[in-house]
């Protein structure tokens, strides 16, 4: 039986889109219609290298009737303002991460797609790469027995090394928790159970950063966001982990994510990647042991959870990389600042339903 795609139209054609675009004009049941950017050339620049017909504003975008889904790739400041528009327009929206910068804003999108009978997906969906979906599998097998803690911890020197433009990785909405705590919190949750209760510490090491990536190096960047931050996180299955996240470190050797369970622990490969490896030490063995990934999905495969909303589109049922989820990983990175902030614990109110795993390969 022949599907036909689902038709997708990106907005926003900064750095991340590159490979959203390469993999989304892969997937055989997504057809890339038309894309956008408040930019000038920017758009048309993507659509010449990766062959999409149509260049257009955000709002022309959004009223062609071929387009299904609006695939949200601004920064993340414009998030809930663009969602939002995806939503009155009557299309599915998935968003890049996070999927809004407050809580309230996230609410009132869910609330919007429930009222139309629309979904919302949102990345990242690493965690349905190779990698992370034989963790789950192993954990889902008993492989280290119950988990009862895990450790994770992503610490660098900030990102006005590298990237172009890097002022917004500084601002609300940004900084190590919402840049990089998604990919952590969205593995940690899918991997073992949701969030229930947070205890945080925060600080901004620096009040100002200079870029030194082209093209603007020596450009001072003001910070109004914590840049270095340690929590604690209880979760619903009674299992305790902690997260650290940086802007400010220049060197570690935490692992990425390590998950410990009543008859082994696990070794979680780096959460903002597809692949490998995955090792485990069982109880009374003398050393970690590689296992093979039992998945497919092991290049960057960014994307994937617009292919698989688009499959329960056709097919109906549940799409993985939920606007639920989403929404309980932005739910939980408030809290961490929130109990920064009051110096207290927090309760994280929402909770979503662990999606089924992907099938094996082989």
């Amino acid at each position: 039986m022949t599907t036909t795609p689902v038709g997708i139209g990106v907005i926003g054609c900064g750095a991340i889109s590159e490979i959203y675009l390469t993999n989304c004009t892969a997937f055989d049941n997504l057809n890339i219609i038309a894309c956008s950017d408040v930019v000038d050339g920017r758009a048309a620049a993507a659509a010449d290298q990766h062959g999409i017909e149509r260049v257009c504003t955000t709002e022309e975008l959004l009223a062609d009737p071929r387009v299904e889904i609006a695939v949200n790739l601004t920064p993340p400041g414009l998030h809930a303002g663009i969602g939002m528009q995806v939503l009155e327009a009557g299309k599915h929206l998935y968003a890049e991460k996070p999927l809004a910068v407050t809580r309230e804003e996230g609410q009132r999108l869910l609330a919007a797609a429930a009222a139309r009978g629309l979904r919302i997906g949102s990345a990242p969906d690493t965690f349905l790469g190779g990698g992370i979906q034989t963790c789950r599998k192993l954990i889902d097998e008993g492989a280290i027995g119950k988990p009862i803690g895990a450790s994770a911890a992503f610490m660098c020197p900030g990102h006005e090394r590298w990237h172009p433009a890097p002022d917004f990785y500084y601002q609300v909405g940004g900084g190590p928790m919402f840049d990089m705590g998604p990919y952590y919190l969205t593995a940690l949750t899918t991997l073992i159970a949701p969030v229930q209760q947070v205890s945080a510490f925060a600080r901004t090491t620096y009040a100002e950063r200079t870029i030194t990536s082209e093209p603007l190096n020596g450009t001072r960047i003001e910070v109004n966001t914590p840049t270095h931050i340690a929590a604690n996180l209880a979760l619903e299955n009674g299992a305790v982990a902690s997260l650290q996240v940086s802007f400010d470190v220049w060197g570690h050797h935490l692992p990425h994510i390590e998950i410990y369970g009543t008859r082994g622990s696990m070794s979680v490969p780096d959460p903002n990647a597809f692949d490998g490896p995955v090792t485990v030490r069982r109880a009374g063995e003398p050393e970690w042991v590689t296992t093979p990934l039992s998945h497919g999905f092991t290049e960057n495969s960014r994307g994937l959870g617009v292919s698989d909303m688009a499959r329960a589109l056709r097919e109906g049922g549940p799409h993985r990389a939920s606007g639920e989820l989403a929404f309980h990983v932005l739910d939980t990175m408030a809290a961490v600042l929130e109990s920064a902030t009051t110096e207290r614990h927090v309760t994280v109110a929402s909770s979503f339903e662990r999606s089924q795993p992907l099938s094996p390969i082989g």
